[in-house]
């Protein structure tokens, strides 16, 4: 495995999770100093787990302030977490409104405030990189014909959030390339985690690839915009899905 993120200091919210865990391993792997953003835990004492609410303003500044004291600068950004209500996955016309309101303000706006408090210490270091998580569907509308016969549904707040968040990216790109601040996004397709065999076959049957992804086929696209091999790519989508959205 290369070095290329040697001793880089990069945040990862929400990396116990599936994709989180992985993406961390990978960048661990690849020589970097991860610290996972992790609610309901109790801070490490090497500082590479810290308890977070991304969905809380002053969580988050007392978490990037900690970082920052530790390490003395912030080389990277995953926003990665997925914090999202007891009712997520209700079909759209059973979605409570406040329910909705609740998710698009967690999920989106989580970003926003991790990102901006991350934001004034690259700009100051005149260095960075910001990978967010999005979703081929904020891309491209759900097939829905892949959930039939299962009690699955794409949550419609998740493909706002998910759309909403990449051209943020793009205003963000925009915004801080000035300061040598990237910023950019990684779309996964369907991410295997035990969904019914009759989705699993119905998505195979059509993704060019004839497989579900699987969390390493998403974590080193997250390295790469991390590293400097990508020290000149900002405001992208990469999109990492068997090509799904190709056809």
């Amino acid at each position: 495995m290369t070095s290329r993120l040697s001793n880089k200091i990069i945040i990862v919210t929400g990396g116990s999770g599936l994709l989180g865990m992985e993406i961390i391993k990978r960048l661990n792997s690849e020589g970097a100093i991860c610290i996972n953003f992790e609610i309901n835990v109790n801070d490490s004492e090497d500082f590479l787990l810290i308890n977070v609410d991304v969905t809380n303003e002053i969580s988050v500044k007392q978490g990037v302030e900690k970082v920052f004291y530790k390490f003395g600068r912030i080389d990277g950004l995953v926003n990665n977490a997925y914090p999202r209500t007891k009712d997520w996955g209700k079909k759209f016309e059973d979605i409570n409104f406040e329910s909705w309101r609740k998710n698009i303000d967690w999920q989106l706006n989580s970003c926003f405030i991790m990102s901006q408090v991350v934001v004034k210490y690259m700009t100051e270091q005149k260095f960075g990189s910001i990978v967010n998580m999005a979703s081929i569907y904020g891309v491209v509308g759900p097939n829905f014909s892949v959930y039939e016969d299962t009690e699955m549904t794409m949550p419609a707040a998740y493909s706002a959030i998910k759309g909403g968040l990449i051209n943020f990216s793009r205003y963000l790109s925009s915004y801080l390339g000035k300061n040598q601040v990237r910023v950019n996004t990684v779309s996964p397709g369907g991410i295997f985690d035990q969904q019914p065999d009759s989705f699993v076959k119905k998505y195979e049957d059509i993704v060019p690839l004839k497989r579900m992804g699987f969390p390493e086929d998403i974590s080193p696209a997250v390295a790469f915009l991390l590293s400097d091999d990508a020290k000149y790519i900002t405001g992208q989508n990469l999109v990492v899905d068997g090509g799904w959205t190709a056809v």
